[in-house]
């Protein structure tokens, strides 16, 4: 039987303009992730974090994220922050960690992970939290931008907020290898091949100066490589002596061609199963 022509209109522009995502239950879950094609916020029931305490060689970093989500979540005034530099130095990690850590002192702080392709429906999930009661972390990992790359111009209503400003209960947390959200060699080269240098890139590079926070990260070296790895160890109750631990965890370094806290994760991982421990 055909369907009546109105009904098919009717469908087709429901598909075009989806009708507006219900209130979220943000009593549900601490943790969401944003999603488009329609809107929605996801719970994340049981998210994928380790220990602060398993964290080593980023005292520094630690501490002023964590004082300053602290501050955010007792309502008072908080920078936006970019945690970039070395890959695989829990960047990412202690952002999550921190997270956790003043939730525990007694906050009603949520996370809500938006993907970079995502950028440029973020003024619709800011109108979202902005009707809230809670407050917010708004994570985007390992966040860059490329050549023709126009999502940073979603950014700056995060950074910037324009009229209405960015939410009061919300704070923009990022990670990135780079400093400046873009390559190195694309600032050269744009700033060689433009008429006026200056403002070549200017708009994007301007873009990290926006936050608040820069929280550098840097290669660790061998002993805080193995520091790790004994903490791995003692959290989860697997006994090895330290000439061991040391022999094969070089190795394992030597074979990945680099050293640092996602390589002795992964070392960990290894030895965890061969010694038929669960994580």
């Amino acid at each position: 039987m055909t369907a009546d022509p109105m009904e098919r209109i009717a469908a087709a522009l429901e598909r075009i303009s989806p009708a507006p995502m219900a209130t979220p239950d943000f009593d549900g879950a601490d943790a969401f992730v944003w999603h488009v094609e329609p809107d929605r916020l996801h719970p994340v029931q049981n998210v994928n974090r380790v220990d602060m305490d398993l964290l080593v060689g980023i005292n520094r970093s630690r501490d002023t994220l964590l004082e300053n989500t602290r501050h955010f979540a007792k309502g008072l005034p908080a920078n936006n922050a970019l945690l970039w530099g070395a890959r695989g130095m829990g960047k990412s990690s202690l952002v999550k960690a921190v997270h956790a850590a003043v939730r525990a002192e007694g906050h009603d702080l949520k996370i809500v992970e938006l993907q970079r392709e995502d950028l440029p429906s973020v003024g619709r999930l800011l109108n979202i939290l902005r009707k809230s009661q809670a407050r917010f972390i708004l994570f985007c990992d390992d966040l860059s931008f490329g050549h023709d790359d126009q999502h940073y111009k979603s950014l700056k209503a995060v950074l910037d907020g324009g009229i209405e400003g960015r939410p009061e209960n919300v704070v923009f947390y990022a990670t990135s290898n780079r400093r400046h959200l873009m390559p190195r060699d694309m600032i050269e080269n744009e700033r060689s091949s433009a008429i006026n240098p200056s403002e070549a890139t200017e708009e994007k590079v301007s873009l990290s100066d926006r936050f608040g926070l820069w929280l550098g990260f840097h290669p660790c070296d061998q002993d805080e490589y193995l520091s790790m790895i004994r903490g791995y160890c003692d959290a989860h109750g697997i006994e090895i002596d330290d000439a061991t631990l040391r022999a094969e965890a070089i190795e394992w370094q030597a074979t990945r061609g680099s050293r640092s806290g996602r390589v002795a994760w992964q070392y960990f991982t290894d030895l965890a199963g061969r010694r038929g421990v669960s994580l």
